[in-house]
């Protein structure tokens, strides 16, 4: 009774707060909507986008990977930081200098409508065939473990995760469409704050549990017995082999982070470019820190309960049950939960803002007024919303775990998008009838290799190679069949574009510690068994000179561009006068 009582003052404290937030504050039109008015800071957009990416999910398959394997998982999280530094310093300057709503958006400016009308139909598959559901199934794993669902209405496993499936999915409905996204921002950032402290309490608590009350003896117990479980450089037979994060992983991490619409709408909506700099770098940080409150569980959970577990993906929500106080068990699910709702509800946001701006404007929405198009995309979102709720439940059949299926299924979506999009941004005369054949091609290629051929290479090794046979595949058709005029990005003037000052002194701090990451979790460091020696610390010690002379350098060449630039400018300026 005491964790449901805490669980529904968080939930109801949250609700309130946001409430508040937003009381008095119109989102009649697109731009209040579905970017928030353009309004968000550095401190919103870094919270909210943890919390889209960091859901049940997370917590539950990555720590079941962990209990099951090792830490090899790990790079999926910690590579993050290196993706978000590329998007901080090199994509959003692009994408808010265009003023773009979508991303598809700039596919349209870059090659056409049609283009545009693709990829946004290969977001919203995406959506409600596997984020949405996924979403809605690890929560309802986490939260129907955690609360006994089954015990308390008296019915089946099987039951009691459809009514918690379609429990979170009304709630987070509500929430991303009456409120927009500045209601999933507000609320993202105040759960955020408590699945951060929630999340750190798992394992401390756990280190005691297994140190009989000790942190110190538990800590030490776990570091010595089954170091190898700490090795982050992941085989051929892990779920994560060390070379897909070299390939495979960066690529679907930049789709991800650099050209999701439920991720990158977040920045999208930064009232400049500094805030969006500063949001985007604090979540690579938050992002490189991660495995310690997502992966290490699942190692505590080993040492508590042993091998040989049926389903590992439900062993997360025990160890809670098991080590948390009753009253932090339901501040924990309060924020778990928000979590839970942050990727349901933003997602939601940006699939209604896909339909809404990219689908239902240019095919009906002539002459229609924004409350008209904002009122078919909550429309739209609320089929979605059904849709996915169906969905969810029959992800308990699939035969890899969770998380294995949830990145498999990816695949079918964001490498392709992101192909086009990179060729699009470094390209100046790549068609739009590559990007079409590509797009085609590239979601056919998968299709059949995970469906008819199926061979033994890794599906990220599969993404990579597709990835680069696609690419050649734009260029050539570029080279024979070019755009008839260079394509040029233009400054639309919708928001300040000067940059965080800071931003390469902070990139270089994450780069700086994702690397340290993989030492500390390697033979080097934790995983000999040894703790973390002077194997360990002097190339750590050399990598931050390294990355110190890099930043210097990297700054100087950034001032010296933007000196010539001027003089440029000004030089140009002064023939206009005296033309």
């Amino acid at each position: 009774m005491l964790k449901i009582v805490s669980f529904l003052f968080c939930i109801i404290l949250v609700a309130a707060i946001t409430y508040r937030k937003l009381k008095g504050q119109k989102s009649s039109s697109k731009d209040s909507y579905f970017l928030g008015g353009r309004s968000l800071t550095g401190g919103v957009i870094g919270a909210s986008l943890l919390l889209t990416n960091l859901s049940a999910s997370n917590f539950v398959g990555m720590s079941s990977q962990a209990y099951s394997s090792n830490m090899s998982t790990m790079g999926w999280e910690v590579t993050s930081g290196l993706t978000l530094v590329i998007v901080a310093l090199l994509l959003l300057p692009r994408y808010l200098k265009q003023g773009v709503t979508t991303i598809p958006d700039f596919l349209e400016d870059r090659f056409d409508s049609g283009v545009k009308k693709l990829v946004s139909i290969l977001f919203l598959l995406c959506y409600v065939a596997n984020l949405l559901p996924t979403t809605l199934y690890s929560g309802a794993i986490a939260l129907a473990q955690i609360f006994d669902i089954q015990g308390i209405l008296g019915i089946s496993y099987n039951a009691s995760i459809w009514v918690t499936v379609w429990a979170i999915g009304i709630i987070g409905f509500i929430y991303a469409i009456i409120g927009g996204l500045k209601a999933v921002a507000v609320s993202d950032t105040l759960n955020g704050i408590g699945l951060a402290i929630g999340g750190l309490m798992v394992p401390i608590c756990g280190f005691m549990y297994v140190g009989n009350g000790s942190f110190s003896a538990g800590l030490s117990k776990i570091l010595t017995e089954h170091a190898d479980k700490f090795n982050a450089v992941g085989s051929a037979q892990d779920p994560l082999p060390f070379g897909t994060v070299l390939t495979g992983v960066i690529l679907v991490n930049l789709y991800y982070w650099g050209t999701d619409q439920a991720i990158i709408q977040r920045a999208l909506a930064a009232k400049n470019l500094a805030e969006g700099q500063k949001g985007i770098l604090f979540a690579g940080f938050l992002k490189v820190m991660t495995p310690l409150i997502a992966i290490v569980p699942g190692i505590i959970v080993f040492h508590m309960y042993g091998a040989g577990a049926s389903n590992p993906d439900l062993l997360y929500s025990r160890l809670v049950n098991d080590v948390l106080p009753k009253p932090f068990i339901g501040f924990f699910a309060a924020a778990m939960f928000g979590a839970v709702l942050s990727v349901f509800n933003g997602v939601l946001n940006s699939a209604s803002t896909l339909f809404a701006l990219n689908v239902y404007h240019p095919i009906f929405g002539k002459g229609k007024t924004d409350k008209e198009i904002i009122s078919k995309g909550k429309l739209f979102g609320l089929v979605l919303a059904i849709v996915s709720m169906i969905i969810a439940p029959f992800i308990m059949y699939a035969p890899e775990g969770l998380f294995q299926y949830l990145q498999k299924v990816n695949g079918f979506f964001n490498v392709p998008i992101f192909t086009v999009i990179f060729i699009g941004y470094v390209t100046k005369k790549v068609p739009a009838v590559a990007a079409k054949i590509s797009l085609v091609l590239f979601v056919l290629s998968y299709a059949a290799l995970q469906l008819v051929f199926k061979p033994e290479l890794h599906f990220l090794y599969q993404l990579a190679i597709l990835f680069v046979i696609n690419c050649i595949l734009m260029l050539i058709i570029g080279k024979f069949k070019p755009r008839a005029e260079a394509y040029v990005l233009k400054d639309k003037k919708v928001v300040d574009i000067q940059p965080w000052k800071y931003s390469y002194e902070f990139s270089g701090f994450v780069v700086f510690l994702m690397i340290s990451m993989y030492i500390i979790f390697s033979k080097l460091g934790l995983a000999s068994g040894n703790g973390v020696g002077i194997k360990a610390l002097i190339p750590i010690g050399v990598l931050a000179v390294v990355i110190f002379v890099l930043v210097k350098f990297a700054k100087r060449k950034d001032s010296e561009n933007q000196k010539t630039s001027l003089t440029n400018l000004d030089y140009n300026e002064s023939a206009k006068s005296s033309s």
